[in-house]
């Protein structure tokens, strides 16, 4: 069901990196999202794949991995993502990429879980410093990267408490994220 795909498909930020994703499998995320909705049909997005661990590195050094962790700098070596997809918006077709990327975030995350997997979405990136890494021609805009992975932590899910909605890590390393009350969302009765 996919309520039970959309409650495992959490932000996770550590992997178990020897965990190889082949490049096969990207492609039929992507596939994904090439078939999921994209503002006027106009279909403006473009993805650069990587698996291979020299690639992986150079795109995980242009990542900010946890702004509320402040502790943490993101995975140690044994802990990176497996994979990456850059989402990529090709501006000879546009410079308004709506909100396309993140509904084909959201269909390749799912599909990643689907399979076991997990990811994370970033858009906190040094994009001139991604673009330059891939080599990447002017006209492509750097959106979002996903990371994936087979997840290497527990993230669970806690009522938000005080209007405090900022995600932690237990003494036990558990990932929390706080989340709203159905009833705090909906502003209507009926």
């Amino acid at each position: 069901m996919i309520k039970d795909l959309i409650l495992k498909n959490r932000s996770y930020r550590r992997f178990f990196q020897e965990h190889a994703i082949p490049f096969d499998f990207l492609k039929e995320l992507v596939s994904l999202a090439r078939m999921s909705p994209s503002g006027r049909n106009l279909q403006p997005l473009k993805y650069w794949l990587s698996c291979d661990p020299e690639t992986n590195e150079k795109i995980f050094q242009t990542l900010s991995w946890a702004a509320y962790l402040k502790d943490w700098n993101g995975p140690g070596e044994g802990e990176k993502p497996s994979a990456y997809i850059v989402i990529l918006g090709d501006t000879r077709l546009t410079t308004n990429f709506m909100c396309d990327h993140g509904i084909v975030s959201q269909s390749m995350l799912l599909g990643a879980v689907e399979q076991g997997l997990g990811g994370c979405i970033f858009a906190s990136i040094n994009r001139k410093k991604l673009s330059e890494l891939l080599k990447l021609d002017d006209h492509f805009e750097i959106l979002l990267v996903l990371a994936l992975g087979k997840p290497k932590e527990t993230v669970v899910i806690d009522d938000v408490k005080n209007d405090d909605i900022k995600y932690y890590r237990d003494e036990k390393q558990v990932h929390h994220v706080p989340k709203r009350s159905i009833d705090e969302l909906i502003l209507n009765e009926k």
